[in-house]
């Protein structure tokens, strides 16, 4: 009897809430680093993928930030009760993925699980911790009011394929806005798979899309498009920051860098400035009743 032939499995785009083939058709393969073995074949994305998940994440953003507080809490602890259910698959692909031992894998997810779990607990919190009331002239109430940036790219480090991913998604969803992930182009397999909880999570369609390929394609366009709001740049490539900031300017929109980051530090990754980096401040005066 002849061998069989195994089938790679090939992942697509995770857009507007559905999985998409690139438009270009293009895919790359993924290596086990530890054996040179194939893993599986994914998208690379274009241009015009990169278009469309932003129309997606538009639309995403108004339906998430139009949801009360308490309800994105309640959608953020199904997401981590979600991955707990699938924890061990998870490890496997870090394992596969990675040139890491199956412990340190296991306290990755496992952090990674906690961390949403914190960041869910602040969704019905952080805007009265950032609001204030200010002190203004006799006869007036003036009130600054945190609001949702709006739609944010995310650019992976090439180091942690799990709890960067999970970091970033959690700080900046948790205020209301939607993303665009540009996935680790090193280790993409657990951002593939993590796309699949998203899909079936309670996630509005378009409030996280995931993009894999080469970040030197995809990177000038998100940094340049006039809908996207902001930047979150945990990379560590001083050219390529250089260019984003530039890029940036033209839409004046907002930039963050996380250079030398300890992704695994409680400090570094939870707390409430995460959640501020992506925010405006609304100052609303209103005349006091006699």
């Amino acid at each position: 009897m002849a061998a069989r032939i195994e089938i790679p499995k090939m992942y697509k785009l995770l857009i507007g809430g559905k999985f998409v083939r690139t438009e270009s058709e293009r895919y790359l393969t993924a290596l086990n680093p530890k054996t040179g073995e194939k893993i599986c074949n994914y998208s690379r994305a274009s241009r015009k993928d990169l278009r469309n998940s932003i129309v997606a994440a538009r639309s995403g953003f108004n339906e998430w930030n139009g949801k009360t507080a308490y309800e994105r809490g309640q959608i953020m602890y199904r997401f981590a009760e979600m991955l707990e259910g699938r924890k061990e698959q998870f490890i496997e692909e870090i394992y596969v993925s990675a040139k890491q031992s199956k412990e340190s894998c296991r306290r990755e997810v496992l952090k990674s699980i906690d961390r949403i779990i914190y960041f869910a607990g602040f969704c019905d919190k952080w805007m009265q911790l950032v609001g204030t009331v200010n002190p203004v002239q006799a006869g007036y109430f003036n009130f600054s009011v945190p609001e949702a940036t709006g739609v944010v790219g995310i650019v992976l480090p090439d180091t942690l394929s799990f709890l960067p991913l999970i970091s970033r998604i959690a700080a900046v969803v948790t205020s209301g806005n939607s993303c665009i992930v540009i996935a680790n182009e090193k280790s993409p397999l657990p951002a593939l798979t993590l796309s699949e909880v998203i899909a079936t999570s309670d996630f509005p369609a378009g409030v996280i899309n995931i993009l894999t390929g080469n970040k030197t394609e995809i990177i000038p366009h998100l940094a340049g498009h006039f809908d996207v709001n902001a930047i979150d740049y945990c990379d560590s490539n001083p050219e390529t920051e250089k260019n984003i900031k530039i890029l940036c300017a033209n839409n004046v929109k907002r930039f963050h860098s996380l250079k030398d980051h300890d992704w695994n530090s409680p400090g570094q990754n939870e707390n409430l400035r995460e959640i501020e980096k992506f925010t405006e401040i609304k100052t609303v005066w209103h005349t006091m009743g006699m």
